[in-house]
């Protein structure tokens, strides 16, 4: 019997880490199939339009089924899913979309793995947390990491820079928002459970980027390649719902420190997809900058 007992919890721990790395890899994939799409002409806005179009029906079940059996929500619950579906998949996301007009996968990857640095930084700021001198210094190798890479994909001829800067700010910026909803989700995860909080704020995400689109943009503007379409189909699925559910059934079985750690992969699979789908280029200044934010991000995650 306990011979059993070992190899039913060494199947369910295998079967955890592979979910985690699947998980971590495909969610990484959205970068690629975004710069795919950006080859057909189409701009952000309708961009996330689309994958939020068809990852609607999703998170819409996902919030249902999750919701079965419990208490209704109160006014306050509902503020705080809006503000939540607002900061951590909405704003983000379209943050992520437009920079990466700009910038490679490889640089957005690992500016939005800066996310528990930002994260450590919140509390201090909001909760005043203090900061041990190893974090702060974990963090200054993250970020020592990020620059190397932005200084070398940045060209100074006009344009090309003010462009990277540009796209540089609006990922950070995608990274700041996120940590944002991960600093203020901590308590309403504990009220709702995480997956009926995941459900009905991406639903709110969902409705706020075609809202988003239905304002700026003329119902002509839905008319695009049909490439597009299909990258959008699979980025809502293999990209966006799929990982989410991926990750918390590896959450389940071995525990979020090792799911996160697990989620180290992202990186490097975004890389590595980068140069062999978009033909980004693969030099030491990348691998040198990504072996910093990794052993900086590491670090910060486990002290913490």
């Amino acid at each position: 019997m306990t011979e059993q007992l070992k190899k039913s919890a060494q199947k369910r721990f295998a079967t955890g880490l592979l979910l985690a790395v699947a998980g971590s890899t495909a969610f990484s994939g959205k970068a690629i199939i975004v710069k795919l799409a950006y080859r057909y002409g189409v701009d952000a806005v309708t961009l996330i339009m689309y994958r939020m179009l068809f990852a609607l029906p999703i998170f819409a079940v996902m919030a249902w089924w999750a919701s079965r059996g419990k208490e209704a929500l109160t006014r306050n619950d509902w503020l705080g899913v809006l503000g939540l579906g607002f900061t951590g998949y909405y704003l983000a996301s379209y943050l992520d979309f437009a920079g990466l007009a700009y910038i490679s996968a490889a640089l957005e990857r690992l500016i939005l793995y800066l996310n528990p640095t930002l994260v450590l930084i919140l509390g201090w700021l909001l909760y005043k947390k203090k900061m041990s001198s190893k974090q702060i210094g974990a963090m200054a190798l993250s970020y020592a990491g990020i620059f190397l890479v932005f200084g070398h994909e940045l060209k100074f001829d006009g344009s090309t820079s003010s462009n990277t800067v540009l796209g540089a700010v609006l990922v950070f910026g995608s990274a700041v928002s996120y940590a944002i909803y991960l600093s203020y989700s901590g308590e309403m995860v504990k009220r709702l459970g995480s997956l009926r909080l995941v459900g009905l704020a991406t639903t709110v995400a969902c409705l706020l980027c075609i809202a988003q689109f239905a304002v700026l943009r003329p119902l002509s503007a839905m008319a695009v390649a049909p490439q597009v379409l299909w990258l959008s189909l699979l980025n809502a699925t293999l990209c966006t719902a799929l990982p989410v559910l991926a990750v918390m059934m590896a959450i389940e079985r071995i525990g979020a420190p090792l799911a996160a750690q697990t989620g180290m992969i992202g990186p490097m699979s975004t890389i590595l997809m980068g140069v062999f789908i978009l033909g980004e280029p693969l030099n030491a200044w990348i691998i040198v900058g990504t072996v910093l934010v990794l052993g900086g991000v590491y670090w910060v995650s486990r002290k913490s």
